[in-house]
């Protein structure tokens, strides 16, 4: 019965998409406790949470890996797992899954040092997009049109140090139509999708791009379905360039995805779905917690 489940919902901050996901379960007589990731104090030698599932939708990467990863290895589901958080965090393990998989995404050329960044660059071909392979929202974004302003960009990632910036991940630009596509998938089914258009080369709508509905073709769906299956599927949305000469590309995934601009103009309510899928993990047998599990630091 499902006023005998358990949910716990972990966040930082209470964004709208939070407080649709704890009203759905409200309207369903769910219990959903909320646990703020700043707050939470886990002892792990002591009982596990009582919990069927855990939501999570932390704002930070690190509490939200980290907290997901004690709750697997208590046998709790997590949604998302830890090991689809681990990869979808890091845009340079998913440029891998996605390769592995045989998912077209844009080129994407790593490297370690300015010298080989900037001969990267070159390979490519100007405008490049050099991204940290840590980091949402957009941030730390650059195109790179020419060699002049490379080599200012690799000068200031080599001064400003840390792990934002030690791997270059340097990406082909692709020309978009003043437009790309964010899908959102719900174990391997694309259940909508948005236009995000801007004049901006950023279409992220927390930069200002505006959605619309964007119909989820066949060629759509199956391509969200194998990037969701090359990362371990989840609760995901995927960031889709249309490429003129060899279609749609996945740009990105991302594991704790935003949804508030998204429910509108799609029709699809989004939360009660999410909601669905969070109540059938917590239904379902999940094998034995597994000891070795890592408490990777991002």
């Amino acid at each position: 019965m499902s006023h005998d489940i358990r949910i716990a919902l972990v966040h930082g901050p209470l964004r709208a998409e939070e407080q649709l996901l704890l009203a759905e379960f409200d309207r369903r007589g769910i219990q959903c406790d909320r646990i703020h990731d700043r707050t939470a104090r886990i002892d792990l030698t002591g009982p596990p949470w009582p919990y069927d599932a855990v939501l999570g939708r932390s704002v930070s990467q690190q509490r939200a890996l980290h907290i997901a990863t004690v709750c697997a290895a208590w046998g709790i589901a997590t949604v998302n797992p830890p090991q689809v958080l681990d990869v979808c965090n890091d845009k340079l393990r998913t440029s891998a899954a996605l390769a592995a998989a045989g998912v077209p995404q844009p080129r994407v050329i790593i490297a370690f040092s300015p010298e080989e960044a900037l001969a990267a660059m070159e390979e490519l071909g100007y405008p490049v997009v050099v991204k940290p392979p840590l980091g949402s929202w957009g941030r730390l974004l650059a195109r790179v049109n020419s060699r002049a302003a490379a080599e200012a960009l690799v000068r200031h990632k080599t001064e400003l140090g840390g792990f934002h910036h030690g791997t270059f991940y340097i990406q082909e630009h692709v020309e978009k139509p003043g437009r790309d596509i964010r899908a959102f998938v719900i174990g391997e089914e694309t259940i909508c999708a948005i236009y995000r258009t801007s004049e901006h080369w950023i279409t992220n709508t927390a930069r200002g791009g505006r959605a619309s509905n964007c119909p989820v073709t066949p060629d759509l769906a199956e391509l969200c379905a194998r990037a969701a299956r090359a990362v371990g599927g989840g609760v995901l949305s995927i960031d889709v360039f249309e490429h003129p000469e060899r279609g749609l590309l996945v740009n990105e995934v991302n594991a704790n995805t935003e949804f508030r601009n998204s429910i509108q103009p799609t029709g699809v309510n989004i939360p009660a779905r999410i909601v669905d899928y969070v109540l059938e993990q917590a239904r379902s047998e999940r094998p034995c917690p597994v000891a070795s599990m890592p408490l990777a630091a991002h």
